[in-house]
């Protein structure tokens, strides 16, 4: 069901010390670090792959809505569906549907914020319907 999340954080090396630890207990690796994220889990595009979890530099005060989901889903369709369904129902585009090959070549996503703000994304890694 969840294909990826993110968790903000104040301190890198913090956040690293502690999730190296919980999620190393969970067979959760940490598989990339930069300057303003840590990564954890193998991030593949086969179906039933394993989730991702992405722990972010907060730049600023913590706040609720930098909270982020992404729902995995089957298809480019689905994903334009989600976001189709999300504006008819009170949600707000936050990235329409489209490809984001800055993550890699066949993710294709779409993001609102639900009514209360916090920011959902629906995610294929499939490359074509």
């Amino acid at each position: 069901m969840l294909d990826h999340l993110s968790i903000t954080a104040t301190d890198l090396d913090r956040a690293q010390t502690f999730y190296d630890a919980a999620l190393g207990a969970l067979d959760y690796p940490r598989v990339n670090r930069r300057p303003n994220a840590i990564g954890y889990g193998v991030r593949e595009r086969a179906p039933g792959a394993a989730s991702y979890i992405s722990i972010y530099l907060c730049t600023g005060r913590l706040l609720p809505d930098n909270r982020h989901w992404a729902f995995r889903a089957s298809s480019r369709a689905a994903v334009r569906a989600f976001h189709a369904a999300a504006l008819s129902h009170g949600g707000t585009d936050d990235g329409a549907p489209g490809p984001r090959p800055q993550y890699h070549a066949d993710y294709h996503a779409a993001f609102v914020r639900d009514p209360d703000g916090n920011r959902i994304e629906a995610v294929t890694h499939q490359r074509e319907d």
